[in-house]
């Protein structure tokens, strides 16, 4: 499966490695999930991640981003002329269209389904479903 992380999942995956976001994270990092990426989404995962306020745990933090520098799926984005509620969110988007993704999120509110076209969204809970149904 080829998937697309929202940022939030991130956060979420390394404050609570047990949770949903954790597990799916896991997964990404043994290889048993492909995540893809551009450059934007890259940067964006490393300004947020090293957020003092956040009090990530440095080296998971590093090793995460270490891994989706070196082993994500590096995109060309399907530039969309959508209106979303957080305009910063268009790039996951326009990744996961043009990698033919599913986009993974914890804030399925900021994607309304108008401005989705064939991507589909889903949080980190309802991915793990798709996986095991998959396997």
């Amino acid at each position: 499966m080829r998937i697309v992380l929202d940022t939030n999942v991130l956060v979420a995956g390394l404050l609570n490695p047990v949770g949903a976001c954790g597990r799916l994270l896991d997964l990404v990092l043994d290889g048993a999930v492909v995540c893809s990426a551009d450059e934007r989404i890259l940067q964006e995962y490393e300004e947020v991640l090293r957020r003092a306020r956040l009090a990530l745990p440095a080296g998971p933090v590093r090793e995460v981003l270490a891994f989706l520098r070196q082993s994500a799926d590096l995109v060309a984005p399907l530039p969309l002329d959508r209106k979303l509620p957080d305009p910063d969110d268009l790039p996951f988007l326009e990744v996961a269209a043009a990698a033919g993704a599913i986009l993974v999120t914890g804030n399925l509110r900021h994607f309304p389904k108008k401005a989705l076209g064939r991507v589909t969204v889903v949080s980190a809970a309802e991915s793990l479903d798709l996986l095991r149904r998959s396997a």
